[in-house]
């Protein structure tokens, strides 16, 4: 669990924004209005408020800068020296102490300012004393102002370190510049540390995660060290430095045998050498990288003897219980990050290392006696050299057996059971359809086509054609039993010749007549429309009608009076009992004597117009019942109205002209306290 999250810190205003926040604060936060009548110690106490609401304001907001920067003599020497090497211990402590020093100022200077109020003897007086004290306050605040932009620096990088954990199982790595270091924290865990052919691509420290055996490491990749003298190594170096010399880790030193890095083994061996005494008590592993490039056996014989130095050198991190070197498997591996060879290898051997120190450690402990103590292991003990197997009845086996037996019954075979007895996967191919639910289980595996015709199937699919195709039989059924009990159409089977002769005859005409009105369906929007008058042909006289109805053996007289009472037009002629109903005098006119003012007269009450529509009568299309609903739902919508009419409000009919400018808010000059419309 990592203890320090600098990513938490707040941040640190300049100190022209602090300057602002604060007095913005006490603008906002104390009363504004004073005047000169009220008594003194209203006005003394005014302008207290605003001067301790200030410091109090200040001395909250340093507080909080002194309180989240950590202390460097308070947190794991790791975090203590880092913060050494990246920002320099002096001035780090220096500018918080400045922050710490005009927190007490402020708090003295309102201090004594409190004082002077309390004998202010005016307004102008006590305005001026709290003026001031402000004023020197903020003088405080502008001298720290280098400060406060150097804390917020640090704030800044210190928000980037990655968060590393100083006491949970961790993987060191380190050598040389652009020996694989960073290839190979990419391969072992999820970190994206950017790798490139030349040195120094790495600057600062990085954290990767890695799992060994259910348990989470933390793999650390450090900058490459330089075999240089302890006061010329720059701040990059001293970040690895100072990360082995203060975590207890599993070290894997890389060694780049192949020398592409840009460095000899033997000035690869000599950093080892220098900084061995940062290997004390910690797991060490040699780790020769690049072995695509060079084997560890065809290496020169000076080579050789170096790295058999280290070796050995290696081995004495390697102490058993009796104080002498137990083995030497896994203090010298060979790995390639390119083609990942040796890769996991190099990775569980230095868990593995890591993991027994811990647990060797935890077991010298003084903790653990208390443990060990409540503890109690039984060994059992032989009591002869005769085997006893463990014995089951035969009745439990010959159970276990049918329960197995009647489960396997019970289970349901699946899909991938006969995919197994089928041929497997690629053979077998499961049937979607031997599901579907249908009458017959026959029709289950027929092939329905797609397009039929030129059209969807599936777009004619009806699950209850069946049903309805019963339907549509007997009620197409019932349809030819009417039709048979009502065919008036004659077979001609019970006729006599001359019968059926006539019959023939209006059949053949009936034809004719089919085909002309077809005829002049078709050409009827381009022949003119002639009147009845023009027709020379005398095609449509009743006359004609006759005389075809009696070559047919029909009487044509009916007809020919039908046709005639249809056709003639009916006089207009006014009645007395017309003249009563309309209310005019006519009745004391003789009739028989008409004069022509009379006939005008007559002429034109013949002429009026007909009488209006009922106001309840209903007409077609209005979508009312009868008269009653549309008397009733007029009433209605007048009963609507009644109550928008009464309070005099415009409807939708109204005519609306809106007031464009108005003038009363648009011209004059406004009195005091007329400024609300702003």
């Amino acid at each position: 669990m990592v203890q320090y999250n600098f990513k938490k810190i707040t941040v640190v205003p300049t100190g022209k924004d602090f300057i602002d926040i604060i007095l913005s604060r006490t603008q906002r936060q104390t009363p504004t209005v004073v005047h000169k009548g009220y008594a003194i110690s209203r006005i003394r106490q005014f302008y207290m408020r605003k001067v301790k609401y200030t410091q109090q304001n200040f001395h909250d907001k340093l507080s909080t800068i002194i309180e989240e920067f950590p202390r460097l003599d308070d947190i794991h020497p790791f975090y203590g020296d880092l913060l050494h090497v990246l920002y320099n211990k002096d001035h780090y402590k220096l500018a918080l102490g400045q922050i710490n020093t005009a927190r007490n100022l402020i708090g003295k200077i309102a201090k004594d300012y409190v004082k002077l109020l309390k004998y202010g003897d005016s307004l102008y007086r006590c305005k001026s004393l709290k003026v001031a004290a402000l004023g020197r306050m903020c003088t405080v605040i502008k001298r720290v102002g280098p400060s406060l932009a150097y804390l917020e620096q640090i704030r800044q990088h210190m928000a980037r370190l990655p968060s590393i954990d100083p006491n949970t199982r961790t993987i060191l790595i380190c050598g040389y510049p652009n020996v694989g270091k960073s290839s190979f924290i990419n391969k072992i865990t999820r970190a994206d540390v950017d790798v490139q052919p030349y040195a120094f691509t790495t600057k600062s420290l990085f954290v990767g995660h890695t799992d060994y055996k259910y348990l989470r490491y933390q793999v650390i990749d450090t900058p490459g060290i330089l075999d240089r003298p302890f006061e010329d190594r720059n701040i990059i170096e001293m970040c690895s430095i100072t990360a082995l010399a203060h975590l207890r880790a599993a070290v894997l030193f890389f060694l780049d045998i192949s020398g592409s890095c840009g460095y000899s083994v033997a000035q690869q061996a000599a950093l080892f050498h220098s900084i061995k005494s940062l290997f004390m008590n910690k797991p060490l592993i040699i780790v020769c990288n690049k072995t695509d490039l060079q084997a560890l056996e065809g290496i020169s014989e000076d080579d050789m003897k170096l790295v058999m130095e280290m070796k050995a050198e290696a081995m004495k991190t390697l102490i058993g219980q009796g104080g002498e070197p137990t083995n030497d498997e896994g203090v010298l591996l060979t790995m390639s990050t390119l083609t990942e060879e040796g890769v996991i290898a190099v990775k569980n051997a230095a868990c593995e290392r890591l993991l027994d120190q811990r647990v060797e450690l935890k077991m010298k402990s003084k903790k653990l006696n208390d443990c060990l103590n409540r503890f109690h292991v039984a060994m059992p003990k032989p009591r002869d050299q005769k085997e006893r197997p463990p014995c089951i009845p035969e009745a439990v086996l010959e159970a276990k057996a049918k329960k197995v037996e009647q489960a396997a019954e019970k289970q349901k075979k699946l899909e991938r059971d006969l995919e197994n007895e089928n041929g497997g996967a690629g053979v077998y191919s499961a049937s979607l359809r031997k599901h579907y639910i249908l009458a017959n289980d026959e029709w289950k595996e027929d092939i329905m086509p797609e397009i039929l015709d030129g059209h969807n199937v599936y777009d004619f699919v009806d699950p209850d054609i069946l049903q309805r195709l019963e339907e549509l039989e007997r009620e197409e059924g019932m349809h030819q039993e009417h039709e048979a009990d009502d065919d008036f159409e004659m077979d001609g089977a019970e006729l006599t010749p001359e019968e059926q002769e006539a019959l023939a005859e209006i059949r053949k005409k009936k034809r004719l007549l089919i085909q002309q009105h077809r005829v002049k369906k078709s050409t009827a929007e381009s022949r003119p429309t002639v009147p009845r008058k023009f027709d020379k042909d005398k095609q449509f006289t009743s006359e004609r009608m006759g005389r075809q109805l009696s070559t047919l053996g029909l009487d044509p007289t009916l007809a020919i009076n039908r046709a005639r009472s249809k056709s003639r037009g009916r006089k207009r002629e006014r009645s007395i009992d017309r003249g009563d109903q309309n209310g005019t005098d006519d009745m004391d006119v003789d009739g028989n004597q008409p004069n022509k003012k009379l006939r005008l007269r007559s002429r034109s009450q013949s002429r009026s117009r007909s009488k209006s529509r009922p106001p309840y009568e209903v007409v077609p299309g209005e979508g009312l019942k009868d008269s009653a609903q549309k008397k009733k739902a007029v009433k209605l919508a007048e009963k609507s109205h009644m109550k928008r009419n009464k309070d005099a409000r415009k409807g939708e009919a109204d005519r609306v002209i809106p007031t464009l400018r108005p003038k009363h808010l648009f011209s004059g000059k406004r009195s005091t306290g007329k400024t609300d419309r702003r």
